[in-house]
């Protein structure tokens, strides 16, 4: 069985693609390049109420520019619905899901309310339903969505961030892998994908750490091999939040068309990251020998408007 590392960039084209986006592509880029090993890139599209025209196209630009260059085609999820329904028929004859017919609304209801910055844990209101039950509901014409049974919270050794473990049990319950729309959710896609492209680490954004334990419950329930995680902190603006309008335009795209040097941006966000003493342009493939992941500081990237200006943004 093969041990060769294999990194992937997942931009998801329901908006652009701004500094925060950049630079944890960057760190994954690095851990992949660092380690001699490769880089896919998928485009997570199945959200397709929430994709914008053009935005698939715009991320690999934004790559491109960045210089992160990948390996073999790009993967579309939306060109691999097949490869997700049989997972899910997987899951149906090891009754590890059951069709739910509750909406948001019943949830919140129906729910504990749960304490600032926690999400609704789920009732468990239709887990009593097999996976047989979907006849009766699809003759019936009633919508559900398919529903994964949390047996236990597997924790994990994220390679970051240390020793995790996440209580599913209140946080969150069981949780959705097939929406009542009849696309995947993306817990469901992202174990399949990186199953399927032979992804051994991922590497992304550490408000993702709560979907780790949900996405290794899938891997051993679909007899799958899981990756190793690394989950970094995220840009923030002044004010302590995510990088969002109010903090200004900070897409890559803007910068871009503002005149921007890809090496400058670089170099701030290799300086960010401690590989680099000062802010200075800087080649994507030239950090590849400065890349450690233990110098990236615990905290979240302040990103100022002082910062900006200084490799020639004014937003």
């Amino acid at each position: 069985m093969s041990t060769a590392l294999t990194g992937r960039l997942a931009p998801s084209p329901t908006g652009a693609q701004h500094v925060g986006n950049a630079r944890t592509y960057l760190v994954a880029w690095l851990a992949a390049r660092a380690g001699g090993g490769t880089v896919r890139v998928r485009i997570e599209d199945i959200d397709s109420p929430r994709v914008k025209p053009g935005a698939a196209e715009q991320a690999l630009d934004d790559l491109r520019w960045l210089g992160l260059h990948w390996d073999g085609e790009v993967v579309t999820q939306t060109t691999r619905l097949p490869l997700y329904e049989a997972a899910l028929e997987t899951l149906k004859q090891a009754e590890r899901v059951y069709p739910c017919t509750c909406t948001r609304s019943d949830i919140a209801s129906a729910a504990s309310a749960p304490h600032a910055g926690e999400e609704v844990t789920y009732p468990g209101t239709c887990a009593h339903r097999s996976a047989m039950d979907a006849v009766v509901l699809q003759r019936d014409g009633k919508p559900f969505a398919w529903r994964f049974r949390v047996a236990d919270s597997p924790a994990f050794t994220d390679l970051f961030a240390g020793e995790q473990h996440i209580d599913l049990k209140h946080a969150g319950g069981d949780f959705v892998v097939w929406k009542s729309a009849g696309t995947p959710a993306y817990q469901l896609a992202v174990v399949v994908d990186d199953a399927a492209m032979g992804v051994t680490e991922v590497v992304r954004g550490d408000d993702l750490i709560p979907s780790t334990p949900r996405q290794l419950l899938l891997y051993r329930a679909l007899g799958l091999a899981p990756p190793a995680f690394a989950h970094v902190p995220l840009v923030v603006g002044a004010d302590g939040r995510r990088l969002a309008k109010r903090h200004g335009d900070t897409r890559l795209a803007a910068l871009r068309s503002a005149g921007v040097k890809p090496d400058a941006l670089l170099g701030l966000l290799g300086w960010s990251c401690g590989w680099l003493d000062r802010p200075e342009p800087v080649r994507a493939r030239d950090l590849i020998a400065r890349f450690r992941l233990e110098t990236i500081p615990k905290r979240p990237f302040v990103l100022s408007a002082e910062l900006l200006r200084a490799i020639g943004y004014a937003g």
